[in-house]
C-alpha cells in the first residue's frame, strides 16, 4: 500500500465552504443568468456535494433578483437541505430590507454578507471618509442585528488597506453586532505570505480587545494565479471558512475554485457529484472556460478535437 505524507500534517479541524457561484459567479461577464429553475437545480448540486453555506444572491439588486433569493431559500426549507443560505447587500440599510424579508417569509435564518470598500483606493475611488464607512456599517449591521440575523461583515479590498483602518472597522463592525468578519482579496493582490500576515493581524485585534466566538472568512480572486493556494493557507492561518464558484468563475480572473477547493479540503467527496456540480454549472452559467479566458487557445482545442 502506497503511504501518503498529506494525511501527515491534514487537520481534523472542520473547514467551511460557501458557494459563491449565484453571486460573485454571476458578476463574470461569460456567463448567463440562470433560470429560477436552474439555480435551484445547481442549489441541490451543491448539497450533494457538502457545501456548507450558499449565497443565494443580491435581493436588492432587482425584483428578479429577490424573487430568486426566495425561491431558493423557499427550496431549502422545502427539501430539508444541509446548506445555509446566505445573502449580499451593501452596507445600507435599504440594501438589507429584503434579506430580512426574505428570512422572514420563508421561515429560515438567512446570514447576511454585508459589503463595504475599506483601502484607500476604494475610498478615493468612492469619494468615502473612513468616518462616512464606519457610520454606516454601524447603521446596517446594527440593523440586521436586531432583525435577529447572523450578521458577516464583507470589507473590499482589505489585502490593500492600512492596518489603522482595519482596527477600526473590525472593532466597529463587532461592537455593533457583527458575528463574523470576511476579510476580501478583491483584485487578487495578496500572496501566501500577505495572507498569513493579515489574518495573524485580524486574530490579533479580535484577541486584543475581548471578543470572542468571532467567525473569519476569506474571499480570494485569481488575479495572479494564487487564489486556490491563498485559500489554503487561509484555512492554515485560522481562517475557518473560505468562498469559492464553481469551476472558478467570477469578477475578471475568477474566485477559487470549488472542485479544486473541495478535493483538497475533504479527500473523501463524492467524486461523480462532484463532476455533475461542475456540469450543471457549465450548463445553467452557459460559461465555456476555454472560450471565455481563452479565445486563441480554445479555437485550438476546438481544432484537434479537445474541446468539450
Amino acid at each position: 500500500m502506497s503511504w501518503d505524507w498529506n494525511d501527515a500534517k491534514r487537520s481534523s479541524e472542520p473547514k467551511s465552504v460557501q458557494d459563491e457561484t449565484l453571486r460573485d459567479g454571476l458578476q463574470s461577464p461569460s456567463v448567463t443568468d440562470p433560470s429560477t429553475a436552474e439555480k435551484i437545480e445547481l442549489l441541490h448540486a451543491m448539497e450533494a456535494i457538502g457545501i456548507d453555506v450558499v449565497n443565494v444572491g443580491l435581493p436588492a439588486a432587482s425584483p428578479r433578483n429577490r424573487d430568486d433569493v426566495r425561491a431558493l431559500c423557499s427550496e431549502i426549507v422545502r427539501a430539508k437541505l444541509r446548506v445555509r443560505p446566505a445573502a449580499a447587500g451593501r452596507t445600507v440599510v435599504s440594501d438589507l430590507v429584503p434579506i430580512v424579508e426574505a428570512s422572514q417569509a420563508c421561515g429560515i435564518a438567512i446570514e447576511v454578507c454585508t459589503f463595504i470598500g475599506s483601502s484607500p483606493i476604494r475610498k478615493l475611488a468612492e469619494d468615502w471618509s473612513l468616518e462616512r464607512i464606519l457610520r454606516q456599517s454601524a447603521e446596517a449591521i446594527a440593523f440586521a442585528a436586531r432583525e435577529g440575523l447572523e450578521v458577516c461583515y464583507v470589507m473590499e479590498d482589505t489585502t490593500r488597506s492600512r492596518p489603522e483602518d482595519l482596527v477600526a472597522l473590525y472593532r466597529n463592525a463587532l461592537d455593533h453586532g457583527a458575528r463574523r468578519l470576511c476579510l476580501a482579496d478583491t483584485v487578487g493582490h495578496a500572496t501566501p505570505d500577505g495572507v498569513r500576515a493579515l489574518i495573524a493581524f485580524t486574530r490579533g485585534v479580535i484577541e486584543e480587545h475581548g471578543y470572542t466566538n468571532v467567525g473569519l472568512d476569506w474571499h480570494g480572486h485569481n488575479d495572479r494565479g494564487l487564489c486556490l493556494l491563498n485559500s489554503l493557507v487561509a484555512l492554515e492561518a485560522s481562517a475557518d471558512r473560505v468562498h469559492g464558484c464553481a469551476q472558478g468563475i467570477g469578477e475578471r480572473s475568477g474566485n477559487a475554485r470549488i472542485e479544486h477547493l473541495l478535493m483538497n479540503l475533504r479527500p473523501e467527496v463524492d467524486e461523480a457529484a462532484l463532476a455533475r456540480y461542475s456540469s450543471i454549472a457549465l450548463r445553467v452559467l452557459r460559461w465555456d472556460p476555454g472560450a471565455a479566458r481563452y479565445p486563441a487557445i480554445a479555437e485550438a482545442a476546438t481544432t484537434i478535437g479537445l474541446a468539450r
